[in-house]
């Protein structure tokens, strides 16, 4: 896939980075590997954000739910044991930190790229997947004991739409 390595170098960095910058705890980084549409369930907390550009896509965090709520309590400074709102939020602006800091360091590479507000999924036995036919780099983390997965699925685009930063002109006119 092109542009991989320089992917997993901006993930790594990015994902060590905010883990001790915003929560104070320390990743490890495992092997990265690609990995063709997932389609098995699988559960737990995902969070999505979509990059739009002359590269098109989606990054996102994996993690189980014990993970997620000790990123949550390191971020809030609270003790949370179960799936909550403030979990999930918590997890959603990690995911922007991480997604959006790889994202400026791949602008040189890949041209200026937008990103989307996160959604964030949680339950058991559920699947994600993109209609996108291009794989999905891996870069798995170990914290604490768990498993976290920092997803990227890019391709180029024939046709690159501008990234456009705030409201477009008709909707000011129209709106």
């Amino acid at each position: 896939m092109e542009h991989q390595d320089q992917m997993v170098a901006a993930i790594r960095d990015s994902t060590a980075e905010v883990f001790a910058t915003m929560l104070g705890l320390e990743v490890t980084p495992q092997e990265s590997y690609v990995e063709v549409n997932q389609v098995g369930p699988s559960g737990g907390v995902v969070a999505l954000i979509g990059l739009a550009g002359a590269w098109i896509g989606t990054g996102a965090l994996h993690c189980n739910a014990e993970c997620a709520c000790l990123i949550a309590s390191a971020m809030m400074q609270q003790t949370y044991e179960v799936i909550g709102d403030e979990v999930l939020d918590a997890i959603s602006e990690l995911t922007n930190m991480i997604i959006g800091n790889v994202k400026t360091s791949l602008e040189d590479a890949l041209g200026v790229l937008g990103l989307s507000i996160p959604t964030v999924i949680y339950g058991r036995n559920f699947m994600t997947r993109s209609v996108q036919k291009a794989d999905w780099i891996v870069a798995p983390f170990r914290c604490n004991g768990f498993t976290i997965q920092i997803k990227m699925c890019v391709a180029r685009v024939d046709e690159p739409q501008p990234v456009r930063h705030g409201f477009s002109q008709s909707l000011l006119l129209n709106g």
